[in-house]
């Protein structure tokens, strides 16, 4: 399925800095790059959600069990947001047709060129256990618009391929969302729906980047150690890695410190 341009609000960067429990909001917004949606918003698909599965589950429930499976599914909490905020996959998917986007599994066959060529895709949505963020191409660059950095971090092509496989390794489960993204957006913080939400240039995503790393500083996690350790991981492991790949790749290619930028 193809995919429109990323070109979009004037070169502008949409990032969310991460609020309670809320990455799911930040995450969908993020791809949409714009704050198109509030948690409230989420919350009424996940309630939606809810209701059809207990009709189903009413519906298919065996009447000789004298509708006892239907009535404890009934009296379960929601199967689509946790008491915290925290949403499902399937809400994620449901505020994304909106906006005519396909959520895909990484390893579903469908996605199989993203495996070989991520650079050509346009997005996609990491979720572990109760942590979900994005990773954008906008104005052909990739940024990592986790919420629990305080700006989008570039990310090179080459970046992008290792830091994924990266997250595969640590159990993250990746989806690709294809089909015809937003190119324009209300950019006036009045009409968002939250306060989390800031416009950046590029050049200023970098600066407040470095700004942190030069600092130390971490953003709050929401309990992650996992994705703190990938957040944490040192730079230079990472060239190594990359710098063994291409030596093996030919001369040709240019060096990683070339290909791989300094966030």
């Amino acid at each position: 399925m193809e995919s429109s341009s990323t070109d979009c609000n004037g070169g502008m960067l949409y990032h969310e800095v991460q609020e309670s429990k809320l990455c799911a909001v930040h995450c969908v917004n993020t791809v949409l790059q714009g704050p198109f949606f509030s948690e409230f918003d989420l919350a009424v698909l996940a309630s939606d959600l809810d209701l059809k599965e207990r009709q189903m589950m009413i519906t298919s429930a065996c009447p000789a069990a004298g509708g006892g499976v239907a009535g404890d599914f009934l009296s379960q909490e929601s199967h689509n947001v946790s008491l915290d905020g925290d949403f499902s996959i399937q809400v994620l998917e449901k505020a994304l047709e909106v906006w005519d986007l396909q959520v895909i599994p990484l390893n579903s066959p469908v996605a199989e060129q993203a495996h070989i060529v991520p650079e050509q895709e346009q997005a996609f949505i990491c979720h572990l256990q109760d942590h979900w963020f994005c990773i954008r191409k906008v104005n052909e660059e990739w940024y990592n618009f986790d919420s629990l950095l305080a700006a989008p971090q570039h990310l090179s092509k080459f970046y992008l391929a290792a830091y994924l496989d990266s997250l595969k390794g640590f159990g993250w489960s990746i989806f690709l969302v294809r089909g015809n993204f937003p190119k324009e957006c209300p950019m006036s913080s009045s009409e968002a729906p939250s306060g989390y939400g800031q416009w950046l240039t590029p050049e200023d995503a970098e600066r407040i980047t470095k700004s942190c790393n030069a600092s130390q500083l971490r953003p709050e996690r929401d309990g992650q150690s996992e994705h703190q350790v990938l957040i944490d991981m040192e730079d230079e492991d990472l060239n190594a890695a990359i710098a063994a790949s291409l030596m093996d790749s030919g001369p040709s290619l240019p060096k990683p410190d070339a290909v791989h930028n300094e966030d």
